[in-house]
């Protein structure tokens, strides 16, 4: 997808340019990809890692030469997405529920402990949970909460210190239900919201490169530990088909590419932004 883009970009030159010109600018386009391209060298720290968009994040930070520290909740699938991530070193584990405050602060020292500093955080852990206003409750509410923003915000003000010393970088991932209304998710649409409002504030202080990022429907477990059985599950993907404007849900690796160019030097003059990665489903009426 990468080199399509690089080259639609030289064959759409003007007619008639001059070839030293037309050199010229295919030399700027191949400088572009290659700081999209490249992480080498830059420390990520990415939560959610043991799954979903935080797991195929992680194996493609790997593979544009990042320095990786991956937290998770599943220890077993932490480890299995850690032998996918070994082109510049093993990366560091800190498993654990970024809930509980002293594994945050466990996170962030010993990635600083093993590295010495940090270029980029990527706040990936998160949870669906299903309710209306009507059917759930305030112990589900602060589950929803604790996880989706509390847990992000703590963890990004401990690692903000370090981020300041490298001009470095943060990718919120956030969701299409944080900018439209769903029914039946209340509390998610609610802690997404949040998110967002979260990273155009954070983005005004002394960090220079705050994005966020919402997913529309990407195929992973999500749904399913939300409680959808298989067959509703399959329902709900062939309604994207209405749902979304491209008339399909998304693929992890194609929200983990967008997390690599917002990480990289080519993103570098865009900051307190809402980047939707939906298949366009944020305009669209449909639910």
């Amino acid at each position: 997808m990468q080199l399509k883009k690089i080259l639609l970009l030289h064959v759409c030159l003007p007619l008639g340019t001059e070839s030293s010109d037309s050199f010229s600018f295919y030399l700027f386009c191949c400088f572009v990809f290659l700081q999209v391209s490249s992480l080498r060298g830059k420390v990520a720290l990415i939560t959610g890692a043991s799954s979903g968009i935080g797991a195929g994040t992680s194996v493609l930070f790997a593979k544009l030469g990042a320095l990786l520290a991956l937290n998770g909740r599943d220890v077993q699938n932490l480890q299995k997405i850690a032998k996918q991530c070994v082109e510049c070193g093993a990366p560091l584990l800190v498993p654990g529920d970024l809930t509980d405050e002293d594994t945050v602060r466990k996170t962030v020292d010993q990635t600083i402990s093993r590295f010495g500093r940090l270029d980029v955080l990527v706040n990936s852990a998160g949870i669906l949970a299903m309710g209306s206003i009507e059917t759930s409750d305030l112990a589900q509410y602060d589950k929803i909460m604790n996880v989706n923003v509390r847990s992000v915000y703590h963890l990004t003000q401990l690692c903000v210190p370090h981020l300041i010393k490298t001009k470095g970088s943060i990718v919120n991932v956030s969701s299409v239900n944080g900018q439209r209304s769903f029914p039946g998710v209340l509390a998610y649409c609610m802690s997404k919201s949040a998110i967002d409002q979260f990273t155009r504030c954070i983005a005004l202080g002394k960090i220079n490169i705050i994005f966020n990022r919402n997913p529309g429907v990407i195929i992973t477990d999500v749904h399913r530990r939300a409680g959808l059985d298989e067959d509703q599950y399959a329902q709900f993907l062939e309604k994207c088909k209405q749902t979304h404007a491209l008339g399909r849900p998304g693929e992890v690796d194609e929200v983990a590419h967008s997390i690599a160019f917002l990480a990289s030097d080519a993103a570098s003059f865009i900051t307190g932004v809402n980047l939707p990665i939906d298949g366009g489903r944020h305009a669209m009426c449909p639910r």
